[in-house]
């Protein structure tokens, strides 16, 4: 079937930064409607222990919003009552997803239980140790929300954190099968309960979509949430495979609920939702999370914004090139610099210790809108200043719009 429509790569790129939440000003006061509205757009939020800076989760929603209250993701995620609307599972990766589509997970979980689409050391420990599982589900039916610590019966020292002991990989196994979920958090370690004590009953108690029909729910909210995609853009979204993801892509064309388009300089045909329309500009100045839904899928970021990015955190430092944890920075419909940053709360200051300017650089007014950004996380973040580390040009630079707007 042809492509019925055509977008140059400006309007592919503006489609996907409004789709994604760069398109509307940011409100004065952040309530938890906004942040509830914002995360049912994007779908999920990728989950990272990374604390450089904050826990990635935390970051897509100030990108978008500015300044918020982080304890309403924190009650949206892990409190009880009406105040949580949000679950964890595996969506892209360890995801914060809205309640809404926690029944287009059901067959994510039956696979996991019959041993498929998990990892092979998890599949494996299912189908050896299910005394195991069984004694651990057990403990959780009676005694409520549990963490992997409380339940060890290792008597030695755990080693890394893969390291894992039979109770924590029994927990896991249950999580990824359903049969557990996180009710919340202790520090950063999930805390696992029944999901009839932690999901709503109206939720629990829709009907599971089939396989089919639950990838194209999923297929449709990657759509949404990306403006225009590949067939591997949408389907790593959710992380669907492509044996999954391609007849349902089809049927979602054929049931004019997709249609095909043409991005230029793209090889692959694309996906858009019916009468897209694309923004006549996009206004947006932000500091990207690793993780954040715009650029996770990295040849995409490099296909929409010519900007090649990879996470040094693994890197030795002697072959890093721009710094242990960068983050991308985004001016208006460019990503137009790279900011390698810490949070050093022991000091009470945002640290910079690079700036990397990409080759269109940052004229005066995108300079004092990174500045400006900088000085807005820090203040976001409960830190008093921001603290330039770095001698570069580019650096030098930033000093001088900090000065500018009052930030020493």
């Amino acid at each position: 079937m042809p492509a019925t429509v055509s977008f140059s790569l400006k309007q592919a790129r503006r489609l996907a930064l409004a789709a994604q939440g760069f398109n509307g000003r940011q409100p004065p006061n952040v309530n938890a409607s906004h942040l509830n509205r914002l995360i049912e757009r994007l779908g999920l939020l990728q989950i990272d222990s990374v604390n450089a800076v904050v826990r990635s989760h935390y970051l897509p929603l100030f990108s978008r919003l500015g300044s918020y209250p982080s304890d309403l993701l924190d009650q949206a995620a892990w409190s009880s009552g009406r105040r949580r609307t949000l679950f964890e599972y595996w969506g892209h990766e360890a995801s914060l997803l809205p309640l809404s589509m926690y029944p287009l997970l059901g067959w994510r979980m039956q696979r996991a239980k019959r041993g498929e689409d998990i990892y092979q050391q998890l599949a494996r420990f299912g189908r050896e140790q299910q005394e195991t599982i069984r004694r651990v589900l057990t403990a959780v039916e009676e005694r409520g929300a549990l963490g992997a610590g409380s339940l060890s019966t290792r008597e030695d020292k755990a080693g890394p954190w893969w390291d894992w002991s039979a109770e924590k990989h029994a927990l896991e196994w249950l999580f990824a099968a359903g049969e557990v979920t996180v009710a919340g958090r202790r520090g950063f370690e999930r805390l696992y309960d029944l999901p009839e004590r932690v999901i709503p009953a109206a939720i629990l108690q829709q009907p599971t979509p089939d396989e089919a029909e639950a990838q194209r729910g999923l297929l449709l909210h990657a759509a949404q949430a990306l403006g225009v995609g590949t067939e591997k853009d949408l389907r790593d979204y959710f992380r669907l495979s492509p044996a999954d993801a391609r007849p349902r892509l089809a049927e979602l064309v054929e049931a004019g609920q997709l249609q095909m388009c043409e991005v230029a300089d793209w090889r692959q045909i694309a996906y858009c939702l019916p009468e897209p329309k694309v923004p006549r500009k996009v206004i947006a100045s932000a500091l990207l999370s690793p993780f954040d839904s715009l650029i996770w899928e990295r040849s995409r970021t490099e296909r929409l914004f010519d900007f090649r990015y990879r996470l040094e955190i693994y890197t030795p430092q002697a072959k890093r090139v721009y710094g242990y944890y960068v983050l991308p920075f985004l001016h208006n419909e460019q990503i137009a610099a790279r900011v390698d940053l810490r949070a050093e709360r022991a000091a009470g200051q945002l640290a910079v210790h690079a700036v990397h300017e990409e080759e269109s650089g940052l004229d005066e007014e995108g300079m004092l809108a990174l500045a400006l950004n900088l000085r807005r996380m820090a203040g976001w973040l409960g830190l008093e200043r921001v603290q330039l580390n770095c001698r570069r040009e580019s650096a030098a630079r930033l000093g001088g719009a900090l000065a500018q707007i009052g930030c020493d």
